[in-house]
Parts: structure tokens; sequence; C-alpha cells
């Protein structure tokens, strides 16, 4: 139960951090000519967002099939 409690936060947590770049991507390119890597910095917590929703979208998965199993 401990894993899923750290995945879930870690998840709000970087989901947090993906807002707060894009908008700041946002406001930079509104500003001026950005460098390029600007663009690619979303993509960080968007990887980490990936993984953990894949892992708290198979949760009630994984737990339907291990109470058939038990």
């Amino acid at each position: 139960m401990e894993r899923n409690r750290w995945s879930r936060n870690l998840h709000r947590q970087a989901s947090l951090v993906f807002v707060v770049i894009v908008l700041f991507d946002a406001v930079v390119a509104a500003l001026g000519t950005p460098p390029e890597w600007l663009f690619f910095l979303p993509l960080i917590p968007l990887a980490v967002l990936l993984v953990t929703g894949g892992h708290l979208f198979a949760l009630p998965y994984r737990q339907r099939s291990r109470r058939a199993t038990a």
C-alpha cells in the first residue's frame, strides 16, 4: 500500500512540475525567440507521468486478479 501512495504522490508532483514548465515555456516564447532546448524540457516530467500513470491505471486490474487467485 505504501508503494501506491508513493506513486500517487510522485504523479501529483510531476504533474505540477509539468504545468509550471509548460507555462514558463509559453511565457518565454511570447517574449521572444527562446532556445531550442527549452521546448524539450517538459519531456522529463512527461516521461515520469507516463510511467506513474501506467502504474496507477493498472492498479485496479492487478488487485482484481490478486483477489481472484486468493
